[in-house]
């Protein structure tokens, strides 16, 4: 944390500033329920906001919301380390696996191949290129090695 934000908080917390924190902690939760992810349905909702907070935001680290994009995407990567299990498989099973898995469909992953493409993909027509296998480890948060 920089120097700011630490001397920022200490102050908050010397002056009793907590009741004015827990209540703008209260209006944050309200809008957008941020705390670890602890289920399935906890899981698909930090996804959906992330998305969301994606199209949003893009790469602009300087967006207000970037900071919440970045913490919520600790806390969905935390989820999946513990309780999504890549199967040890070809990468169009672990594609389909994950595709599966995230109740997805094709159109879901159009930004990163074609509909087309990933059909041919999964039916064994074609392999997963570098481009795709790299578009596919970052929207699945997983290791390019999966489909390479």
């Amino acid at each position: 944390m920089d120097t700011g934000k630490s001397k920022k908080m200490n102050s908050i917390a010397q002056s009793g500033g907590m009741p004015a924190l827990a209540r703008a902690w209260a209006t944050v939760q309200e809008a957008v329920p941020m705390h670890p992810i602890r289920s399935n349905k906890d899981y698909e909702a930090a996804v959906k906001l992330a998305d969301q907070l994606v199209d949003t935001i893009g790469d602009d680290e300087g967006h207000p919301l970037f900071s919440m994009l970045d913490l919520l995407t600790d806390l969905i990567e935390a989820w999946e380390r513990k309780n999504v299990v890549i199967p040890d498989a070809p990468p169009r099973e672990v594609l389909r696996h994950l595709i599966e898995a995230n109740k997805l469909k094709y159109k879901d992953l159009e930004g990163i191949a074609s509909q087309t493409l990933l059909s041919d993909i999964l039916a064994g027509r074609r392999n997963i290129s570098k481009a795709v296998a790299k578009g596919l480890a970052q929207r699945f948060n997983v290791s390019v090695n999966a489909f390479v």
